[in-house]
This record gives C-alpha cells, sequence and structure tokens, in this order.
C-alpha cells in the first residue's frame, strides 16, 4: 500500500520529465529553446563536478539564510509586541499594512543604489521581503491567544516579557511557523531576482549568465537546482514544524 501511495504521489513528476525528454527529441519544441531532460542532466553532472554549483550554491544559500533568519529575529518579538502593546502596534501597524502588498522586487534599483553589488543588497531584499509575512503571522498568532491563558499568567506573578514570549508566543506556534513557511519559500524568489539583476555570484546570477550566453541546458541545470533547493527547504520545514507541534497531537 506504501508503495502504491509513493507511485501515486510522485507520478505526475515522473509524467513531467518523460513529457520534457519526449517533446524535444519528437519535434514537438524546439531543442534549442528546451533541451531533452538528460542533457539538461547531463550538464547539470557537469556543473557540480567543476564547481560551479557548489561555489555559487554555497554563496545563495548563504544569503538566503541570512535574510530570512534576520527577518524571524526582527518579526517575531516585533510582531508580538505589536499584539499586547496599544502604542507599538499604533506606530507600526499602518506601515506594515501598507507595505505589505507592495512587490518586494521593487525594492531591487534602490538597494542596489544604496548597498552596490554585494551581499548587503541581496540580504536587505530578502530580510525586507520576509520580514513582513513573518511580523503579521507573529501578530495574528498573538491577538488570537485565549485572553484567559495571559490572565492566568498574569495572575501568577509573570512579567509582561515573560508572558509575551514564555505564554503568548509558544501559544501562536502553529500560524507563527505557517508564516515562516511561507516567507521561506518568498525567500527563494527573491533570492534569485536580486542576483538575476544585482549580483556577480550566486544560482540566479548563474541562471542569468548561461541565459545570455545561449547555453540553455546548463540554465536548466541551474533552474532545477534551485527548484530542489526550495523544495527539499519546504520539506525540512514541515518536519521541523510537525515536532514542534507535536504537543497539539
Amino acid at each position: 500500500m506504501r508503495l502504491f501511495d509513493f507511485c501515486i504521489r510522485w507520478s505526475p513528476l515522473a509524467l513531467l520529465a518523460l513529457a520534457w525528454e519526449l517533446a524535444p527529441r519528437l519535434g514537438l519544441v524546439g531543442a534549442q529553446s528546451l533541451p531533452p531532460l538528460s542533457v539538461v542532466m547531463a550538464s547539470l553532472w557537469k556543473l557540480a563536478a567543476n564547481g560551479d554549483l557548489l561555489g555559487h550554491g554555497l554563496q545563495s544559500l548563504w544569503r538566503l539564510g541570512a535574510g530570512l533568519g534576520l527577518a524571524i529575529l526582527v518579526g517575531v518579538p516585533l510582531g508580538a509586541v505589536m499584539a499586547t502593546s496599544r502604542i507599538v502596534n499604533a506606530v507600526v501597524a499602518p506601515l506594515a499594512r501598507a507595505l505589505y502588498p507592495m512587490p518586494k522586487s521593487a525594492l531591487i534599483p534602490v538597494l542596489l543604489l544604496w548597498l552596490g553589488l554585494g551581499n548587503a543588497s541581496k540580504i536587505m531584499l530578502i530580510f525586507l521581503g520576509c520580514l513582513l509575512p513573518v511580523l503579521m503571522s507573529a501578530y495574528n498568532g498573538v491577538r488570537g491567544v485565549d485572553r484567559v491563558l495571559l490572565w492566568s499568567a498574569r495572575s501568577f506573578g509573570r512579567g509582561p516579557l515573560d508572558v509575551i514570549f514564555g505564554v503568548a508566543v509558544p501559544a501562536a506556534m502553529p500560524e507563527l511557523l505557517a508564516g515562516i513557511r511561507s516567507a521561506l519559500a518568498l525567500s527563494f524568489v527573491l533570492l534569485v531576482s536580486s542576483e538575476f539583476l544585482m549580483a556577480r555570484d550566486g544560482l540566479g546570477y548563474l541562471i542569468s549568465f548561461l541565459g545570455d550566453g545561449g547555453a540553455y541546458a546548463p540554465m536548466f541545470a541551474a533552474v532545477i537546482v534551485v527548484a530542489c533547493l526550495g523544495f527539499t527547504a519546504d520539506r525540512l520545514f514541515l518536519v521541523v514544524m510537525r515536532r514542534m507541534l507535536a504537543w497539539r497531537g
């Protein structure tokens, strides 16, 4: 039964891979614009063997981890305090709601002008783009915590910060983790977008460089790597979520 479920779950990807291999070989699409999957995988092996994927991949993962990590470190406490402090909420909430729908990629020219082509511009874009989903999930999660739980903690003599970070944030963990998961997916989009336009290394830069040079098979190989990294990161985060929420039964 498990084997059957496994086959059903992964059959769409297998069919997609088969269609990718056959479409250019049968002339349904141009092999120049869409090389067969086997050719792409051979290029992927070459990129891995010569060290390009490792070097560019590590650089991209460093930027992503730094930007997303900063967004979590700032967004979680700020969102939690917003939910419990009228003054902080009055100052931060209007700004957060105004900036939330803005496409974060619109900040690329500004950050390029201010911070240049180095790591700072990419990390800042990821930080700003991921901050609002994390902040709003922390805010909504803490706002949704049962008030009786907070009153009970205060009645036992726990201070305001202890109530927020020792009681409210753990109780809001389901919504908070869902917001971080959304930010994780967004961070890959922002990473590649920023490296397309303002980088000299990284997977986004590698995709752009190969595409501009007409090396489409290696370009698709780099795209597959980014997709696999994003998928793997999401699966790993789901494992972390299940363990952190195991107390819910």
